[in-house]
């Protein structure tokens, strides 16, 4: 057991809620401060992409006890079900059993809010933290920016406050800060496919269901109210883009013609679509994570991501993962825990950053692929046949708990490969044989 601390977390979203259970079960007093209202109290806004839980998210609520509790409020998905034209393909995540989970933001924001407070954090909503002193982890709150503060004393300061976090905003002021943001020329927007009159779901609900139109897709993912949540992903400008859609007729001529089979099922199509914001993609890269034994980021305030992979949240509950580790490891040498904790978490961060931005080309232009779709055939084949030699990419990432710089690099050798097995001849009609599962092995030994 550690020596009790008094703790601020800045950010009240999921993994500052996170934290805040792990933090109290160390025995630390923990204290949660929000800019915003409590999500339990509001509407939630038309501004979230639902999330897709995976292995590495599970872990770090079972590892607390609290995995069975979110498991009430998530979907599994077991396929991506790829819209293409008149028909619908069915592509497996991964082996039997294996699924990704659909639960909508706001309900899991609410639900780990609820679950720090019953481990016994403290919230603290409508709170504006402006800046931290770095040297004693003092917090200063206040109505404005410009105007009179409140400074508050704690032991440690935790930044969980997003992509534009107001804790990392003061670490970047200081030498020898690495810092760095790039926009996307995507932006996104939410829609809704509403449930049918008897509650059921309009499309396959154990489906990840995906339009891709190359420079632009459509997604959707189930809720537990038989809704959908749809997230547009598209150019701001160009030929098909947000810039392009002005007026309801044009919005709907789009959907008409490039996701006819999603018009039906979206009755408030145009009406969503000007209600709903057009919102950005970021990817944000900052070192270090740390200022002595006082004030640590984590989550999205220290690697905020493209959601193609559907790893933010996933990436951030393992930040808390690792982060615990280190504790166990390091019983009261914060100095040494915080330090560890970003040399090991920093080259994965990179890594999932990287293979979110690759992930967008795949899932909005490959997946309507026919030769990309025969190519994961074949590895999911040689995968079944020699798990001990070859598991996907995808899998890599989602099913599993090596590190995302281990995915990283044996994915692009074995996409080497794959690009090599995909040049033989009548590949189409020989996927399956011998040979070609031969060919893979004496690829993989020269390697």
């Amino acid at each position: 057991m550690q020596n009790p601390l008094k703790i601020a977390i800045v950010g009240s979203g999921l993994v500052g809620s996170l934290l805040a259970v792990y933090l109290r079960k160390e025995g630390h007093t923990v204290h949660i401060f929000d800019r915003s209202p409590d999500i339990r109290k509001i509407q939630f806004s038309g501004r979230s992409i639902n999330l897709a839980m995976s292995h590495r998210g599970w872990k770090a609520l079972d590892t607390v006890g609290i995995g069975d509790a979110v498991r009430e409020i998530a979907i599994p998905m077991d396929k991506r079900a790829i819209h293409v034209r008149d028909k619908i393909t069915l592509q497996n995540y991964g082996l039997e059993g294996e699924s990704i989970y659909s639960i909508s933001r706001g309900s899991l924001n609410r639900k780990m809010i609820d679950l720090a407070e019953a481990a016994g954090a403290q919230f603290f909503f409508e709170q504006r933290v402006w800046d931290v002193t770095l040297s004693d982890a003092t917090l200063h709150i206040g109505e404005t920016e410009r105007g009179e503060w409140k400074d508050l004393s704690y032991d440690m300061v935790f930044g969980a406050d997003g992509a534009f976090s107001r804790i990392r905003h003061r670490m970047q002021r200081q030498s020898m800060f690495n810092y760095s943001q790039e926009f996307l020329n995507t932006g996104y927007k939410e829609l809704n496919i509403p449930a049918n009159d008897d509650g059921s779901h309009k499309l396959d609900k154990n489906s990840f269901h995906i339009w891709p139109r190359g420079e632009y897709m459509l997604i959707a993912l189930p809720n537990l109210d038989g809704s959908f949540t749809c997230t547009l992903f598209m150019p701001f400008e160009g030929e098909n883009s947000f810039e392009k859609l002005n007026t309801h007729s044009e919005v709907v001529s789009f959907f008409e013609k490039n996701f006819p089979d999603s018009v039906e099922v979206i009755p408030k199509l145009a009406e969503d679509f000007f209600k709903n914001p057009t919102s950005t993609l970021v990817t944000m890269k900052c070192f270090p994570w740390t200022y002595d034994d006082k004030v640590a980021l984590i989550g999205d305030a220290c690697h905020a991501i493209v959601p193609f992979y559907g790893q933010g949240m996933n990436a951030g509950f393992e930040d808390i993962s690792i982060l615990n580790d280190m504790m166990q490891r390091y019983g009261n040498d914060w100095k040494k825990i915080f330090s560890e904790y970003e040399k090991s978490r920093k080259p994965n961060a990179d890594a999932i950053a990287e293979l979110s931005y690759r992930n967008f080309m795949e899932m909005s232009s490959k997946t309507a692929d026919d030769k990309f779709l025969l190519q994961k055939k074949i590895e999911k084949r040689f995968y079944e046949k020699h798990p001990d030699k070859w598991i996907p990419l995808y899998s890599r990432v989602t099913f599993s708990h090596r590190p995302y710089s281990e995915a990283l690099a044996l994915g692009d050798r074995q996409k080497a490969i794959m690009d090599s097995i995909m040049q033989l001849p009548d590949i189409e009609n020989i996927w399956d044989s011998e040979p070609v599962e031969n060919r893979i092995l004496s690829l993989l030994k020269t390697e």
